[in-house]
């Protein structure tokens, strides 16, 4: 009897320790699955790379556009930003027809714009100024240089007013107050911009 009451304390916390070395497990192979299943810029590439949306119709085009569109609002805003700098979804989406591209813009641009207004809430003043400086400058000097080359690509209006548009949403409710004197000017040229035609 003496034997047998001892074993039950031990045969209890055998048990328990197993079932919370079970439950460990599952949770490790639940976070790395969830990392691996997150999209990164990487996987963005990869998939735009790997997907020929000229050679599909229908539901199985709309799918891989969806998809696409689902990537971008599941990565971070500096993975954005690297993604734009590379030009990586750019000959995807010029691609899409007119329709596509617009509902295309409607499915990322909000939550890119308001990542980015999170990103400049957060960041170094100065360092803010220095990269909203820097957009101004290079906007300026696509103004002037416009109409000087004869190989820039036609401007959509429709879809550069769409993007100004969501920007200024995304710049009246995301951005703190600080922020919104520091992107002013920018706003203000890209507006100028848009008159213009550039």
């Amino acid at each position: 009897m003496g034997g047998y009451g001892i074993l039950w304390p031990m045969r209890f916390w055998t048990k328990i320790a197993f079932a919370v070395v079970i439950i460990w497990a599952l949770a490790g192979g639940a976070i790395y699955w969830a990392r691996k299943a997150r999209p990164s810029a990487e996987s963005v590439t990869a998939y735009v790379q790997a997907t020929d949306i000229e050679s599909k119709n229908g539901n199985e085009r709309a799918k891989s556009i969806r998809h696409l569109e689902d990537m971008l609002n599941g990565i971070s805003y500096e993975e954005r930003q690297e993604l734009h700098r590379q030009e990586t979804t750019r000959d995807f989406v010029r691609k899409l027809t007119p329709a596509e591209q617009m509902a295309f813009l409607d499915a990322t641009l909000p939550a890119g714009f308001k990542q980015m207004m999170e990103s400049f809430n957060k960041m170094e003043p100065a360092r803010r100024k220095r990269i909203l400086e820097k957009a101004l400058e290079d906007m300026k000097k696509q103004a002037s240089e416009a109409g000087t080359t004869s190989d820039a690509p036609p401007v959509d209006v429709r879809m550069t007013q769409r993007m100004v548009d969501e920007g200024m949403r995304a710049f009246y409710n995301d951005a703190n107050a600080e922020v919104k004197l520091d992107v002013a000017p920018l706003i203000e040229q890209m507006q100028r911009n848009l008159q213009s035609g550039r």
